[in-house]
């Protein structure tokens, strides 16, 4: 879990994949953290993306750094605590223009029975469940 989370971390971008309805939906990401020995994201209540989840939580992450690209399927669970959320901010202090652990738009999510796939293609691909 750790290595998933560091590469996500080291490739700065990653993008998250959705489902509404019938139609796919992708977009840029940036956060991950490490709270509680599980991998969270972060976004707001507000966004589509956020809907999107509650509706259908299961997503896929896909991220591209050095050559090697990570593939993450998985569920995303909402963790309402303002312990989770605050751990995000702090983790990425430069939110703290756009959110607050308490403002009632601040929503970070766990991955949950999550297959992560390292692959590049020089090398055959290496699966870690979690």
């Amino acid at each position: 879990m750790q290595r998933v989370a560091d590469f996500l971390k080291d490739a700065e971008t990653y993008y998250l994949a959705t489902v509404e309805g019938d139609q796919p939906r992708v977009r840029p990401f940036g956060t991950v953290n490490l709270f509680e020995g599980k991998i969270y994201i972060q976004t707001g209540k507000v966004k589509d993306v956020s809907k999107q989840l509650h509706i259908n939580p299961k997503a896929e992450i896909c991220a591209f750094k050095d050559g090697k690209w990570l593939r993450v399927a998985c569920k995303l669970v909402e963790d309402d605590r303002i312990e989770a959320r605050q751990a995000m901010l702090d983790a990425y202090p430069m939110l703290a223009q756009m959110y607050k652990a308490d403002d009632g738009n601040t929503e970070v999510f766990y991955m949950e029975d999550a297959t992560a796939t390292f692959s590049s293609f020089t090398a055959a691909p290496e699966v870690i469940t979690f």
